[in-house]
């Protein structure tokens, strides 16, 4: 396999994928963020390695976090819970 043809083949792949993950959001919404949050709890654990915190951050949804952690869906952001 010629490199020229691998590299198509990647970014091919590359384009499969980052289709797939627009229409996911665009239409279950709910389950992809359901999902976010479940990848990035194990992550923002405390004991974790700075970057894995750090890719716990990236991946879970925006607003979803309240001093480090996954608020709840009825979270104000207000911290008065805990």
């Amino acid at each position: 396999m010629d490199a020229s043809l691998a590299l198509q083949y990647a970014i091919i792949a590359i384009a499969v994928v980052v289709s797939a993950w627009v229409v996911l959001k665009k239409q279950f919404p709910g389950p992809v963020r359901k999902a976010r949050i479940a990848l990035a709890l194990p992550l923002l654990r405390e004991g974790r390695a700075a970057w894995q915190q750090k890719l716990g951050r990236w991946i879970a949804p925006a607003g979803s976090l309240v001093n480090g952690r996954i608020a709840g869906k009825d979270c104000g952001g207000c911290d008065g819970c805990g």
